[in-house]
C-alpha cells in the first residue's frame, strides 16, 4: 500500500483528503496540519508521496518544499502541490520548483485518488525515477 502525507492547514479539507484518499483510493494516509509538522513527521512516516498545499500560515507549501528537499530523508520524495491558485504563470512556479504536478482545490473527494494516481504514474513514466 503507498504511503502518502498530505499537509494541510484546514481541518475540513484534511479530513476530506483522508476520507478520499483512504476509504476511497486505499492509500495508507498520514495527515499534517502545518509544514514545520510535515518537516517534524517525514521521516517516522517515510512518505512514498506528499501532497502539500501551498497557502498555509507561518511555513507556505513552496517554502515546505525547499525544506523537504534539503533533507537526505525527503529529497527524492515526489510532491503534488494542492491549491486554488491554478493560474498558467502559478501552476509553472509550482512545476518549476520541482513538484510533479498540481492538483487544484476545491477537489472532488471522489476523483482525488484517481488525480494523485494519474499525476503520480505520469510522473513514473516520464521524468520520475519509477
Amino acid at each position: 500500500m503507498k504511503k502518502i502525507l498530505h499537509v494541510d492547514d484546514e481541518k475540513d479539507i484534511r479530513a476530506v483528503a483522508k476520507l478520499a484518499l483512504q476509504s476511497v483510493g486505499g492509500f495508507e494516509l498520514t495527515s499534517c496540519a502545518s509544514g514545520q509538522e510535515a518537516l517534524d513527521c517525514v521521516a517516522d512516516t517515510a512518505p512514498d508521496l506528499i501532497l502539500l498545499d501551498v497557502m498555509m500560515p507561518d511555513m507556505d507549501g513552496p517554502s515546505t518544499f525547499l525544506e523537504l528537499r534539503k533533507r537526505e530523508d525527503a529529497a527524492g520524495i515526489p510532491v503534488i502541490f494542492m491549491t486554488a491558485k491554478t493560474r498558467e504563470d502559478e501552476v509553472g512556479h509550482l512545476l518549476q520548483l520541482g513538484a510533479i504536478g498540481v492538483i487544484a482545490k476545491p477537489f472532488n473527494p471522489m476523483k482525488l485518488s484517481e488525480d494523485v494516481r494519474m499525476v503520480w504514474s505520469d510522473w513514473k513514466s516520464g521524468a520520475g525515477d519509477g
